[in-house]
């Protein structure tokens, strides 16, 4: 596929997927649309050779796979990747209003390790999901997404603190509620009537009552290229929605035979120790499924590898000393592997091997990215997963800057290439 028409691709994915719930109904309609057919956990399965398959989980959470065309399941293996829904962002508390000085604000949550001075001055909406009462007595839930601006952070004038540029620091209880509305007299907002209110705009009948929340803000700026030869984009959230969206590209563009998989967790930024994250249950019960005895599961697991698909820190012009002299990774010079010592990428000699062969065949580079040996590191859902189900592990990803601003930047070239590795790397026939 032409860069421009996967970056075009990549674009609607990113501005249709402002939370987790509606990165996975993005992948969720992709994949049906290319034949893929959805599995209910809660079901018994009967799955065919050369069968496509998801499941989705809280519905923010993915597994897509597809069986191999002959053979057993038990001698190809499974060629997974895998990445993560979830961003950093501001959460919605759960009594969130409060009116001070006529403007209503609504209290929020940091969620991940997010950059927090990039969300002022932001015009900000909501989205996630609404869980109510019905007319019928049934409980249900929807996804919610108001898209227009509803909301700001306002920065305090420099007039009223002359230090702001030297010192400032953010207090996360008391600076981030965002004004949402303003109020005279004695009126009140209540937020749930509001929810109520845009879920009817949305076609959804038969609301009785909302009962509960998952909503968080959002930066409603498109995403678009930057730079005068259009060499980067910016987006949210590019962490890690551009991997999953690498990823499912790779996988329904792969004329594959093999058992090959992608898996697309949520809640990495906060740990993933949840039903849903990488450290829960959710790919070892498929894999149990799929292979109920013990010795040939753990036999296709031995056959096996995992690229574990989550974006690289490229060195930074303006502060470059960040960076290992030898390991500072640049913007459209391809794809990173990751490595540490102590284990927080999951990448052995063995695995970067095998990608860096995968790539000289796709004829795209490849860089390395190794943390200052006195700084701390960072880590990815590849360690929890090797150490989960004992699958061998690459830990990669495309390189970018302002991780976990509400704003990322990227290189226009590295996503496509990235996906074209992850295609050759679902047909390999040995791993």
């Amino acid at each position: 596929m032409h860069k421009n028409e996967f970056n075009s691709r990549l674009f609607q994915f990113l501005e249709a997927a402002p939370s987790p719930f509606h990165a996975v109904y993005e992948m969720r309609t992709r994949l049906q649309e290319a034949g893929y057919v959805e599995l209910e956990e809660s079901q018994s399965w009967s799955v065919k050779e050369g069968g496509r398959y998801f499941i989705v989980r809280n519905e923010s959470s993915i597994i897509a796979w597809h069986m191999p065309a002959s053979g057993s399941l038990v001698e190809s293996g499974m060629r997974m990747v895998g990445a993560h829904t979830d961003s950093p962002c501001l959460k919605v508390k759960p009594i969130p209003e409060t009116l001070r000085q006529g403007c209503v604000r609504l209290g929020v949550e940091v969620y991940g390790g997010a950059l927090l001075n990039p969300w002022f001055d932001r015009d900000l909406s909501l989205a996630g999901r609404v869980s109510f009462l019905a007319t019928d007595g049934k409980i249900r839930s929807e996804r919610i997404n108001f898209v227009k601006p509803i909301a700001v952070i306002p920065s305090l004038a420099i007039h009223l603190d002359r230090e702001a540029n030297k010192s400032r620091s953010i207090n996360a209880q008391t600076d981030l509620p965002p004004i949402i509305a303003q109020l005279h007299g004695e009126g009140k907002l209540d937020l749930r009537e509001v929810l109520k209110t845009q879920l009817e705009k949305q076609d959804v009948d038969g609301i009785d009552q909302i009962l509960d929340y998952e909503l968080c803000f959002y930066d409603v700026q498109s995403p678009s290229y930057v730079g005068l030869g259009d060499e980067f984009f910016a987006s949210a959230r590019l962490d890690n929605l551009l991997s999953c969206f690498i990823g499912l590209q790779a996988l329904i563009d792969s004329d594959t035979e093999q058992g090959a998989l992608l898996v697309c967790n949520d809640h990495e930024e906060v740990g993933s120790m949840s039903a849903a994250g990488a450290q829960g249950p959710m790919l070892k019960q498929l894999l149990e499924r799929l292979l109920p005895e013990p010795q040939n599961r753990n036999r296709m697991i031995a056959n096996s590898m995992m690229v574990s698909a989550d974006n690289a820190h490229a060195v930074h012009p303006n502060f470059s000393d960040k960076h290992d002299g030898n390991h500072g990774p640049r913007m459209n010079q391809g794809a990173v592997i990751k490595v540490n010592a102590n284990q927080r990428y999951a990448s052995n000699s063995e695995t970067t091997s095998l990608f860096r062969h995968l790539a000289e065949q796709e004829g795209v580079p490849l860089q390395t990215f190794v943390v200052r040996s006195d700084m701390g590191c960072g880590s990815t859902i590849g360690p929890i997963t090797a150490a989960e189900i004992g699958v061998k592990t690459i830990d990669i990803g495309v390189p970018q800057l302002a991780m976990h601003s509400i704003r990322e930047l990227a290189g226009s070239d590295d996503a496509v290439n990235l996906s074209g590795v992850l295609r050759r790397f679902y047909q390999e026939a040995s791993v």
